[in-house]
């Protein structure tokens, strides 16, 4: 039974809501991510056991409820070592590639993550002898993008094809859900300051709920999916960044003013938060925010969206206040009244 105000989409799984029957087994790289989380939990439902390669084991605990006993099994691996990536994939029916970072820290870099990761994971599930690969990059990969974060997307993608040309390649839009970095981090904001800044406020964005991108990556992994295509998904609607923002403030119930930030002054900004603990903004995401991030005209007439997948797009209306009702002045009690 769901609890009052829950939303079906994240009614908790039980072990008994799992098929019995196994179907194999699927290394997910990036498995304890936001998106790698909810690729699991797909991918567990439908009888799968799952590897999930991390950089940190140990902090993927919260990964083991949501299938039977040992039928998640954490394992160590980083993308730049290349042993590592190896003994992931041993013995895999199939292998998913999650990783990704939004700002660069330490040796985390945009190519070492991007481009030599993407070119590494590939090559271990072609010389393991592993047909399926899913892969998953981003919408607005382009190599002659001015952003680094797109170029060295492309560039990933590059290599998963030149290595692997059966590979599914999946390019979302901005991920929604629990825990996201976007709705979440503003959201956030807007509980503490009388204002939020709006770069590119006319930038177009087409939301994906995290359960359905989720759903359409497992599918691939059951071949569901044309070998070798790209695709790209988004959800059902189309927003600016402004309108984006009104609707989180809408659900939160909170009036706050929306001041918009010119980009040259966003790039100096970016220069300066990029190097202060948090990274709330880097000057490559502010590159990034130039460029609309949408489905293209070519992959809806091509097919190559999420209408190929076995998924009802779900609108924004619909998740954000299922865990965005905790940024409300009172939480999710806000309306709650006695009898």
């Amino acid at each position: 039974m769901l609890r009052a105000g829950a939303s079906p989409a994240f009614e908790p799984e039980t072990p008994m809501a799992i098929e019995v029957a196994e179907r194999g087994l699927v290394t997910v790289f990036g498995g304890s991510g936001f998106i790698g989380r909810h690729v699991v939990r797909a991918l567990l439902k439908r009888g799968w056991r799952v590897r999930a390669a991390v950089r940190r084991p140990d902090l993927a605990g919260h990964l083991q409820p949501l299938g039977l006993v040992g039928w998640v099994q954490p394992v160590q691996a980083n993308l730049r070592y290349r042993w590592s990536v190896d003994r992931a994939v041993t013995g895999a029916d199939a292998v998913v590639n999650l990783v990704g970072i939004l700002a660069e820290k330490g040796m985390q870099r945009f190519d070492a993550v991007h481009a030599f990761g993407a070119r590494a994971v590939a090559e271990a599930t072609r010389n393991a002898g592993i047909g399926t690969l899913v892969h998953q990059s981003a919408l607005g990969a382009d190599p002659e993008s001015d952003s680094v974060y797109f170029r060295t997307k492309a560039a990933g993608e590059d290599a998963v094809r030149e290595t692997m040309p059966s590979a599914v390649i999946t390019r979302p839009s901005i991920a929604f859900g629990p825990e996201d970095r976007f709705f979440n981090r503003f959201a956030a904001m807007a509980r503490l300051f009388p204002a939020l800044p709006l770069i590119g406020g006319t930038t177009r964005f087409q939301p994906i709920f995290v359960g359905d991108l989720a759903r359409a990556i497992a599918d691939a992994v059951e071949g569901k999916a044309m070998p070798g295509t790209t695709y790209e998904l988004g959800g059902p609607e189309v927003k600016t960044f402004k309108e984006c923002l009104e609707l989180m403030l809408d659900v939160v119930e909170r009036k706050r003013l929306l001041v918009p930030v010119p980009f040259p002054v966003a790039r100096i900004m970016g220069a300066v938060l990029g190097h202060l603990p948090g990274r709330l903004l880097t000057a490559d995401q502010v590159r990034q925010l130039q460029v609309d991030n949408v489905v293209s005209e070519a992959a809806e007439r091509e097919g190559r969206t999420l209408a190929r997948f076995e998924s009802d797009p779900t609108s924004l209306a619909a998740i954000l206040p299922t865990y965005l009702q905790r940024f409300r002045a009172k939480g999710q009690f806000e309306r709650q009244r006695l009898a």
